[in-house]
């Protein structure tokens, strides 16, 4: 029988995180560090940590962040948010991270996460999308930038 694994979803928003109903109203709940420390007592299996504000507001990776948030974790951590470019794939492995997720990266420049993958393997670079489903046509959808920018054909 397969061990249930335990994998948190942190939502960064500036530098701290937050809880969100459907990417809106943002509220505070604690310092990632902090959480990250509560997280290795629990012995969690992964970390999922995503800047829910970098792609849709064009920011950069807070990588003095996430470097801090790697040091203190035991555990395998998945970023996403903000990644443009092999080198914000280069820098994210090269701090300790293990995964990528990409989510507008892979409309916006597909060529990019093709090369990351053979650089890094498919094993590392994760495609998160968001889903939504229509009101009236009971059809599903795929969605960016938290929720706003819609995918017409997939």
């Amino acid at each position: 029988m397969l061990r249930t694994r335990v994998i948190p979803a942190l939502l960064l928003d500036g530098q701290g995180l937050v809880k969100t109903t459907q990417f809106k109203s943002p509220v505070y709940v604690g310092d990632a560090s902090n959480s990250c420390r509560i997280y290795n007592q629990m012995e969690v299996d992964e970390l999922v940590l995503f800047d829910i504000r970098a792609s849709s507001k064009a920011l950069p990776i807070q990588f003095e962040l996430i470097q801090q948030i790697v040091s203190e974790c035991f555990m395998p951590i998945c970023y996403g948010g903000g990644v443009k470019t092999l080198e914000d794939f280069r820098k994210l492995f090269y701090m300790g991270v293990e995964k990528v997720s990409v989510s507008s990266l892979l409309f916006d420049n597909p060529q990019v996460v093709k090369e990351a993958i053979k650089i890094y393997g498919a094993q590392s670079i994760i495609a998160t999308l968001d889903i939504k489903r229509s009101r009236f046509r009971k059809v599903q959808q795929v969605y960016l930038h938290n929720g706003k920018k819609r995918i017409k054909k997939v």
